[in-house]
């Protein structure tokens, strides 16, 4: 299960901006929510999410808007689920705080932490040996998010008109600029290679998942 905890920075000088970032999460990823997303102290938002392309969504969110430390958790969640995300507890959440604590200093404001536990095995062909740690995909995801954290504006306003649908004909016409102009901008935004990189860590968050759920790590 992924655990999501995400703490407002600086907020003693910021407006509350969990109630919006909910109903954003919400709309864009409630189907995928174990339970619903939950402002559970003060300024900060905790989410249980079931699905590993959902949860890097979500944190590509976060992320994006610059206002939140984001901690990933991988691991268990005690069952039954209770009525409400901030009654329920596990491993998970547990991580999640840990990795909170860290994102605080990250370059990126994100870290990810699963409970302690040996090296997890990766799949490898036969023959090959092959570990993966948490530290692996953490730093893999840090990558991704540092290359979109120095996407300008004009290349964020180029691919998200090319994520809407639109192809870089219709983009030059909204824009106002030529086709050689938007072919520039999303090639300098790194959107493709951002692209590729995408269904890679979302298999490795979903081995963390995997490895974690068969953990009989106390809660």
């Amino acid at each position: 299960m992924f655990v999501i905890t995400a703490d407002q920075i600086d907020s003693r000088n910021d407006r509350d901006r969990a109630g919006d970032m909910i109903d954003a999460l919400r709309e864009q990823f409630g189907d995928t929510f174990a339970l619903p997303a939950d402002q559970t102290s003060g300024d900060e938002i905790q989410v249980i999410i079931t699905d590993a392309q959902a949860t890097l969504d979500a944190i590509m969110l976060l992320h994006r808007s610059g206002h939140w430390s984001v901690g990933l958790g991988i691991g268990t969640v005690r069952t039954p689920l209770p009525a409400s995300t901030r009654q329920a507890a596990g491993a998970a959440f547990i991580a999640a705080r840990h990795a909170v604590t860290r994102a605080k200093k990250a370059d990126t404001h994100v870290a990810i932490d699963t409970p302690p536990t040996e090296d997890l095995p990766a799949e490898a062909p036969p023959g090959e040996s092959c570990s993966l740690t948490v530290e692996h995909v953490d730093a893999l995801l840090a990558m991704l998010l540092l290359l979109r954290q120095r996407r300008s504006a004009e290349g964020w306003e180029a691919v998200d008109l090319l994520d809407s649908g639109l192809n870089q004909v219709d983009i030059a016409a909204t824009l106002g600029i030529s086709t050689a102009a938007v072919s520039q901008r999303i090639k300098v935004a790194q959107y493709h290679l951002e692209q590729a990189a995408h269904p890679a860590i979302v298999r490795l968050l979903e081995h963390l998942d995997r490895a974690t759920s068969e953990m009989d790590t106390p809660a």
